[in-house]
């Protein structure tokens, strides 16, 4: 008898199930909050030189202010005032209109610029003079935060495995919480960075161990299903997040904001079981005994229970060393680990790098930011739905592979569409968007079932560090289109068909076992629940 034959005979997705994903939510709420929360708090509102210092203080100061700007400003070629530049001296000519501006003496703006608060009453861009010579500076904040995120997966990978779900999740929620207020109450930008860092390394680990804890208490049958509802609170509160940032406007309020569910997720924390294979595969039977009753109790699957002891528990995952302490070195002792561990590796890479590609890339709704944010996590819900009656039909590496090369080949469709027929690039645009995310939710699926219990969280660290480089180099990528209009998509388009390839190479978790120790990777495949010769003993 196996543990999968356990979860089974008490109800692998039941009640408690559907508990343990209640109680994660609030926690997971806050992961599309702050990964897109760059958009709304690091927006540059429409700017110009703050002109008082060409005040003299007799006929400049009985202009009105849009006479005031005449004099001041210098004009771009769309009309608009130029953000960066004002002139030397007032230029009380142009309001005769006799001459151009483009040969008139400018400065530098002075005494720092005027922004418009009309859509957003605050933004860290308009509080710090994050403009014009800083305005990479401004732009450098998603990148810190996303290092942080890259380094919090490695850590909380070591640190779910060594010591716990349990414990793991919750030093995470206590860093989200303690970084995440100090952000909104940070008085300069190098500390505000700094914040966003260790936020960024707190909220990582939420995102890999929830997941984990999730799969790790559902049976074979519905870890597809399962999967998916954890995943779609992403896509949901994508859509929820432009209508905070529409209400809160000031960039302190709304950082608070998506920070404040992690209150209550700590509260949660409380009741939250710790996965059972995880204390079986590190020897806790006894505490596992009375998790599984637990479980067994809310889903009214007492009897098979009370025939099972933590003896019996202890047979029903071989346990190779209860001693050993593994980490990311045991990635790449063994032959078929090393192998998972590189061809995983570049699958993360090439979803994560693409999916985040297309999201900096996309462009030409038409609409404003509000409603653009909510179109991006409404578009990802079909993909929820393509993955979830795909992946248990043709199998999770067809799924996977088919999502990354359907990604890559709408970045190779778009680069043959012109620049001016915008409405179809948009249509591609977020065709592309809708396979990467279906890219990302069965990967997230099929790497929790590739790697064993004993390295579960190390093995989606490693991965999500991978990823997370892959975002961390996307705007450098986008950059290259200074020499190349097309030469991103080109870049992202090979980077997809890396993915795709290595994904093929995978083995197939349908209908298999979750592997619990490194032999069991090490042996061809595995099996389906219901074989002959590990068949649940009868009640």
């Amino acid at each position: 008898m196996k543990f999968d034959n356990v979860l089974s005979e008490i109800n692998g997705f039941g009640t408690f199930q559907f508990r343990i994903m209640l109680l994660l939510i609030f926690g997971r709420m806050c992961l599309p909050f702050n990964f897109l929360l760059n958009n709304f708090i690091a927006v540059v509102p429409s700017h110009h030189c703050n002109i008082d210092s060409l005040d003299d203080g007799s006929v400049f100061r009985n202009l009105s202010v849009a006479d005031r700007l005449i004099v001041s400003i210098p004009l771009e070629q769309d009309g608009s005032p130029n953000p960066c530049e004002m002139f030397a001296e007032p230029q009380y000519h142009l309001l005769l209109n006799f001459s151009s501006t483009n040969a008139l003496p400018t400065v530098s703006c002075k005494n720092g610029w005027i922004f418009d608060n009309s859509t957003f009453k605050s933004t860290i861009a308009s509080e710090w003079d994050l403009v014009c010579d800083k305005k990479k500076i401004n732009r450098a904040i998603a990148t810190v935060f996303f290092i942080g995120v890259m380094i919090g997966a490695v850590i909380s990978g070591y640190l779910s495995d060594r010591f716990g779900r349990k414990r793991a999740i919750l030093l995470c929620y206590i860093t989200t919480t303690i970084f995440g207020f100090a952000s909104a109450f940070s008085y300069n930008f190098m500390l505000f960075a700094a914040m966003r860092f260790f936020t960024g390394v707190g909220l990582s680990g939420i995102s890999i161990i929830s997941y984990v804890i999730c799969l790790e208490w559902v049976d074979i049958k519905h870890r597809t299903a399962a999967g998916i509802l954890m995943s779609l609170d992403w896509s949901i509160f994508t859509a929820v997040i432009p209508l905070l940032a529409y209400f809160l406007t000031d960039w302190r309020h709304l950082t608070a904001a998506v920070t404040a569910p992690q209150l209550v997720a700590l509260i949660c924390w409380r009741f939250l079981p710790e996965s059972a294979r995880w204390l079986i595969s590190n020897g806790n039977c006894n505490l596992a005994h009375s998790y599984l009753r637990k479980c067994a109790q809310v889903n009214k699957r007492q009897e098979f229970m009370a025939e099972i002891s933590p003896q019996v528990l202890s047979k029903v995952i071989l346990v190779e060393d209860e001693s050993k302490k593994y980490s990311y070195a045991d990635l790449l002792r063994t032959p078929n680990m090393r192998k998972l561990a590189v061809l995983t590796g570049i699958v993360w890479f090439a979803v994560a790098s693409t999916y985040y590609g297309i999201s900096l890339n996309v462009s030409g709704f038409g609409v404003n930011i509000y409603l653009t944010q909510f179109i991006f996590g409404i578009i990802e819900i079909p993909a929820k739905a393509i993955v979830y009656f795909s992946v248990d039909k043709i199998g999770r590496r067809l799924v996977q592979a088919g999502m990354v090369l359907l990604t890559g080949l709408c970045l190779c469709c778009s680069m043959f569409i012109p620049r001016d027929n915008g409405s179809f690039q948009t249509a591609v645009g977020a065709l592309g968007k809708m396979f990467s995310e279906a890219a990302f939710t069965t990967l997230y699926l099929y790497s929790t079932e590739l790697y064993p219990t004993v390295l579960r969280q190390n093995g989606l660290g490693y991965c999500s560090f991978l990823g997370r480089l892959g975002v961390s180099i996307c705007p450098l990528i986008l950059l290259l289109e200074d020499s190349w209009a097309h030469l991103p998509n080109m870049v992202f388009f090979l980077v997809a068909l890396a993915g795709g390839v290595s994904a093929s190479f995978l083995r197939e978790t349908k209908n298999t076992r979750l592997p619990e120790t490194i032999d069991d990777v090490e042996q061809t495949s595995g099996r389906s629940i219901n074989t002959p010769d590990e068949q649940p003993p009868p009640l």
